[in-house]
């Protein structure tokens, strides 16, 4: 399922496309608002996204096999819910 099919079903529920696709578009930018400033975003039973911090490290570059650095960095996480877990299960 892309970004698409996931409109038409909450079209199915919404009056149309349209407000699904803005319905959509404002769950997705106020979850990257939210992980943009460190927070967590917890949806009861579904998940939690949240950001962890990625240590710098030292990689290789696999066509030359030479030692790079790698800088540390922002990660967004994605933990499942038990609910999640269990209907897929």
């Amino acid at each position: 399922m892309n970004k698409g099919d996931l409109i038409n079903e909450v079209a199915k529920v919404v009056n149309t496309k349209k407000e699904a696709q803005a319905a959509l578009d404002c769950i997705f930018d106020t979850i990257t608002k939210t992980l943009k400033k460190k927070g967590t975003v917890t949806l009861v039973g579904f998940g939690t996204f949240k950001v962890t911090k990625m240590k710098a490290r030292t990689g290789r570059n696999p066509k030359t096999g030479e030692a790079i650095k790698i800088k540390a960095k922002n990660s967004p996480k994605f933990l499942a819910g038990k609910a999640l877990k269990d209907a897929v299960n």
